[in-house]
Parts: C-alpha cells; structure tokens; sequence
C-alpha cells in the first residue's frame, strides 16, 4: 500500500459520518436506503461520503434497481492495519535507539 493510498484512507476516515458508515457495514452488506435512514443526510450527502469511501478502496458497492449496496473491502482495512501496524512496531524500535542530540 502506498502512502497515497494511506493518505487517501486517513482523509476518508477523519469525517464522522463516514466512521460511522464503516461502523454500520461491519454488519454486512446495506443498501444506501438503510444508510439513508440512520445517517439522516440527503442523497446526495450520501453519494458524496460513498464515493470518497469507494474511492480509497474501504468500501465496495453493487447496483440493485435504483439502489447500491454497500460493503467493506476487508482486504483493504487489513493492508490498512498492516502499516499501522509496522509504524507503531518502527515507533517502539526508536524510542530504544538513543538519540544523536543526548550525545
């Protein structure tokens, strides 16, 4: 995973709306009729927050009729997870090292 893909996935991630989008597909597959309602945001609100989460890769949908449905690509939060991961692991390696300014 890039760091642009990172990037891209930390922006999709700090809106509220779209935390909690991820948090109500954790469940499975909705359709937007169902974020619709529990969001209680206009269509167009929702295409925006689904494209900016499709876009990066966190959520994949179908269309179903007039409707999409929506579904976390696990794939993507676990290389997601993955660098998170390897950062913290880099992060506690360091605080070990001794810095070149205590010399």
């Amino acid at each position: 995973m890039t760091r642009e893909e990172i990037a891209n996935i930390c922006k999709a991630m700090s809106d509220t709306n779209r935390l909690r989008i991820i948090e109500m597909l954790t469940s499975g597959e909705k359709c937007g009729c169902e974020l619709l309602d529990e969001l209680q945001v206009t269509q167009p609100t929702l295409s925006h927050h689904m494209k900016v989460l499709s876009d990066c890769g966190l959520v994949s949908s179908r269309k179903d009729g007039k409707w999409h449905h929506y579904t976390i690509r696990h794939e993507c939060f676990a290389e997601y997870i993955e660098y998170i991961a390897a950062v913290s692991s880099h992060n506690e390696q360091n605080r070990e090292m001794s810095c070149c300014c205590s010399k």
